[in-house]
């Protein structure tokens, strides 16, 4: 199965450069993966298509402020993007630049350009290794306590280990910023610190948002309770898969890069009383009964997760399912998704779940329809 079939043609002007004015003013094309019939509506109406009984799944994962700036020691500059860490794993980055093994690279404020500890003994931060102040109270830091991150191998394709006194993650909360995606072309704002989030964030250790979650609010989520869907959570930390494109030419040949998940006890007991309702068979009696209760999963991330447990039993550990075209889908039974980026995993994953003919007409739909695509853009419901 060749990756180059996984395409169509995308305009520029399509993809959203911003999110929404307003979160979850947004569209929502709804595709009938049976039939491929297509109904265009809007997002904050998404309640019109679930059912009371439906287990509604979502990612509580919550984004680390990834995108460090640094300076080697003759002034140039370089960019890292702190990448998940696994156990005891060495720690990676993504960059951009060229680096070699022994490199010794200074944190910088993005806006400054100045090195991090001069930023932070301006702003009187609170992190870190710092002087005692006359008053008694923490100061700024120290410079020479201000961590070098080290450049322990170069793995190719833009990866690199490193090393630091301080860990990486609470480095970037202090001085990272947005990993926006690169399309976007765009520094992130103030305005990305909380739009590149869901509303419920939880648990921090994502390289990327999961962005299918990003046009949902509370009021609509209360929408929902309200109909009596069932709201539970797991946990997938978006890391370094996301952000490789596929280098292969034969699909089968990609490899996933494992991320961290966890599915917690009472998610599990609503899978499994939603499966035991859809196992009961219908007599003529039961014709006028609710539908079945559905299994949906918020995104491809939550689609991943579950189908991995379905396939392994696991409830937490490594997750490097790769879900294309050819796999059977054993759990999830409806998914709310973006339009995603051509020749992508994400894609896959969608086509392998809609069928390719059925998702590639409602994406020729959506663009002739100007339906706005990517991480900040419109959403789909397959079901």
């Amino acid at each position: 199965m060749l990756v180059s079939e996984y395409n169509y043609n995308l305009p520029e002007e399509r993809i959203a450069k911003f999110p929404p004015q307003k979160r979850g003013s947004t569209r929502l094309l709804v595709l009938d993966r049976i039939t491929g019939s297509i109904k265009d509506s809007q997002y904050q109406d998404l309640a019109d298509f679930l059912n009371p009984g439906d287990v509604l799944i979502l990612n509580d994962t919550r984004v680390m402020q990834s995108r460090l700036f640094c300076k080697l020691p003759d002034g140039r500059k370089r960019e890292l993007i702190v990448l998940e860490k696994h156990g005891n794993e060495p720690q990676r980055v993504m960059y951009r630049g060229k680096l070699h093994e022994g490199d010794k690279l200074k944190l910088c404020d993005k806006i400054s350009g100045d090195i991090a500890f001069e930023e932070h003994n301006r702003r009187r931060g609170d992190y870190g290794a710092t002087e005692p102040r006359n008053d008694g109270r923490e100061g700024a830091f120290r410079k020479s306590n201000m961590p070098d991150i080290l450049v322990k191998h170069v793995l190719g394709n833009g990866i690199a280990e490193v090393e630091s006194s301080l860990p990486l993650s609470s480095l970037a909360e202090k001085y990272g910023t947005v990993p926006l995606p690169p399309y976007l072309h765009r520094d992130a704002t103030e305005n990305d610190k909380k739009r590149y989030q869901t509303v419920w964030a939880k648990h921090m250790g994502s390289a990327a948002a999961p962005t299918a979650s990003l046009n949902m609010t509370d009021e609509l989520l209360e929408r929902l309770r309200q109909k009596g869907v069932i709201i539970k959570y797991l946990t997938l930390h978006v890391g370094l898969g996301t952000f490789l494109p596929m280098r292969t030419d034969q699909v089968e040949d990609h490899q996933m890069h494992s991320e961290w998940f966890n599915i917690p006890e009472d998610t599990i007991e609503s899978i499994k009383a939603a499966r035991k309702a859809l196992s009961r068979e219908r007599s003529e009696n039961d014709a006028f009964l609710p539908p079945k209760p559905r299994i949906i999963a918020l995104g491809t991330t939550v689609a991943r997760t579950l189908e991995y447990y379905a396939k392994t039993g696991k409830t937490s550990g490594e997750d490097d399912i790769f879900i294309y075209p050819g796999f059977e889908f054993k759990l999830v039974d409806a998914l709310i998704t973006n339009f995603h980026a051509p020749k992508s995993t994400v894609l896959m994953l969608a086509a392998a779940f809609a069928g390719w003919g059925h998702l590639k007409s409602a994406y020729d739909h959506a663009i002739a329809e100007r339906y706005n695509f990517l991480s900040y853009g419109d959403s789909m419901l397959i079901c």
